[in-house]
Formats: structure tokens, sequence, C-alpha cells
């Protein structure tokens, strides 16, 4: 997935930034780089687990908030790390829906090597652009 970590804007928390050619592939690359903060080998959390997300907002950067805000719910909630990957995102009348299929499991100790806890996605730096054909953001995360 396309992203990469910013070590140079925040000191106690993660950033990164993502970017893809639609917004489903920018998206994907959020939940992976959200994934891979708190997983040290995010390949290894297995798809056991399917779990349907829908959400609705005005602005996209806010329905990224939210989708990645659901994820870090889900693992503290309910203990799920998951791979989100396969999303549509539609905006009908200043509306975006996304819906989106999340895969994962449980956090094993035994198997699954934690890095950081996220607590939260902040609004720090949030923002969503398309760039010369390319969809952009760059995401700060409280850990």
């Amino acid at each position: 997935m396309p992203y990469r970590f910013l070590g140079d804007i925040t000191t106690a928390d993660v950033a990164f930034e993502a970017w893809g050619a639609t917004r489903e592939v920018l998206f994907a690359a959020s939940a992976a780089a959200l994934l891979r903060t708190m997983a040290a080998r995010p390949e290894e959390v297995q798809r056991r687990q399917e779990l349907a997300i829908s959400l609705e907002h005005e602005e996209l950067d806010l329905l990224l908030f939210d989708f990645l805000g659901e994820l870090v719910f889900y693992k503290d909630a309910r203990r799920l790390l998951l791979h989100a990957d396969e999303l549509r995102i539609n905006d009908a009348e200043g509306v975006f829906r996304l819906d989106a299929l999340a895969w994962g499991e449980k956090i094993d100790p035994q198997r699954h090597k934690l890095l950081v806890d996220v607590k939260a996605v902040t609004l720090h730096r949030l923002r969503v652009v398309c760039e010369n054909g390319t969809w952009k953001t760059t995401i700060v995360l409280d850990v």
C-alpha cells in the first residue's frame, strides 16, 4: 500500500501520509498505515472475521477521519486488528458514503507483536486533496 511515516510533524504521536490513484486506494492505504502503526507484522493478522462498515459525511477528509476512528474503535471495543482494503466511496447530493468490508482477528499477544496503542485519529494537519490525479492525505495518530 502506498504510505510512508513522517518523523518531522510530531514527536509524541505518529504521522503518515498516504496516496492513491482513487479515493478508495487512498482510504485503503490509510487503513494499512494505521494497522502497521499498531502491529509490527500486519501481514500476520489473519482474515478470520468479516465486518461491514458504512459511514457518511459531507466532507471527504472527515469521512476518512471517521473511517480510521472506526477501525481504532473496533481495536479497543472488540480487540480486533483489521485489514480494510475493499472499499467503495460514492458521493451524491453533497454527501460522501463509504461502504467497506474489513477482515481481521482478535489480538493474540502470542502471535501479534504490538507496537503502539493508537488512542485516536487527530484533526491535526488532516487533509485530503487530489493533486495531478493522485489522492493524498496526511494523518496524525494520538498514541
